[in-house]
């Protein structure tokens, strides 16, 4: 099919009196064979993709009971294990954070006296 701007008016008049005879004679086809439905041409079907909101809804309630029975399974197969008391945390007393203060801020002192 050639590009429509190159034609030329008298060109593009026939082509649509061409068109309206196609129309036409479709529709006196369409009558003479009692079918009232208009062909359409170069129509492509179209498919459905995907699936149906039902049929997801049954996949996940299929996961969730596989995955219900494994997780019984386990609980019956784990051994029961008691749970370990707390460790008491370790308290510092006053003299030994001294201490160790001390001895860094010494630390500290000795490096910045040696880079002045």
């Amino acid at each position: 099919m050639s590009n429509l701007l190159s034609l030329t008016s008298a060109q593009l008049i026939k082509a649509a009196n061409l068109k309206d005879k196609i129309e036409a004679l479709t529709k006196e086809l369409n009558s003479l064979l009692g079918s009232s439905a208009q062909v359409k041409s170069a129509a492509i079907p179209s498919k459905k993709k995907g699936m149906s909101a039902a049929g997801r809804a049954k996949i996940a309630a299929a996961q969730k009971a596989r995955w219900a029975k494994v997780n019984a399974a386990k609980a019956k197969t784990a051994p029961k294990v008691a749970a370990k008391p707390a460790k008491k945390k370790f308290k510092m007393s006053a003299a030994a954070k001294a201490k160790i203060s001390a001895a860094a801020k010494a630390r500290w002192a000795k490096i910045k006296g040696v880079k002045k």
